[in-house]
């Protein structure tokens, strides 16, 4: 049986588009299922007194600077060459997450998740204008009216209410987060590590 790695995510975070577009070669040598689980990051963020990067850094002089070249670094190193820092950053990502769970009820969630991974920090687009987001989903093909209505929808509104809830109740403070079993991972610069717990993971299933 092949390990999981689960990834609490959001389209608001610049490093969740960095963390996804890392995993796959990781993913390749070791066979993992990887499981994308929607979660609010202003809802974390709420839950546990987080702030994102440029707030809670701006008081510490270089702090911030460094966290930005980091960042430049890990796109050179992975020659991801679409990346773009979205010009609307920050948007609120509610309705673009709603609209994840709801594509995910509907058997369309990959194609959405890269819809969005793509409007979000290739194409500079402002997803939480509910125009342009209709849009761009039916650019992808897929069916802006039905996701956008269902995304209102009660359930789907409490489902994400409640991965949020959950994760925040197993220790998330930030996405991008990953879970192999019990362990958790924060960061993309802890990829090296998930991979690491994966094939423990996979050793001791094996053994």
């Amino acid at each position: 049986m092949s390990a999981t790695i689960e990834f609490i995510f959001d389209f608001g975070s610049p490093n969740a588009y960095l963390a996804y577009r890392a995993l796959p070669p990781i993913l390749e040598r070791t066979g993992a299922r990887l499981v994308i689980n929607p979660c609010l990051l202003g809802g974390i963020f709420k839950a546990t007194g987080n702030l994102a990067p440029a707030i809670a850094f701006a008081p510490i002089k270089g702090k911030y600077e460094y966290e930005m070249l980091e960042l430049r670094r890990f796109v050179a190193r992975h020659r991801f060459e679409k990346f773009r820092l979205n010009p609307h950053f920050p948007i609120n990502t509610l309705m673009l997450m709603r609209v994840l769970v709801a594509a995910q009820e509907a058997g369309s969630g990959a194609a959405f998740l890269e819809m969005g991974l793509e409007g979000m920090w290739e194409e500079g687009l402002k997803l939480d204008d509910k125009d342009v987001l209709a849009r761009r989903i039916d650019s992808a093909g897929l069916d802006s009216a039905s996701l956008l209505a269902a995304a209102q929808t009660d359930p789907i509104k409490q489902k994400l209410a409640d991965n949020t809830a959950a994760a925040v109740a197993r220790g998330v403070f930030g996405i991008p987060t990953f879970f192999v079993g019990d362990e958790m991972f924060f960061g993309k610069d802890r990829l090296g590590q998930v991979e690491e717990a994966v094939e423990a993971t996979s050793a001791r299933a094996a053994s």
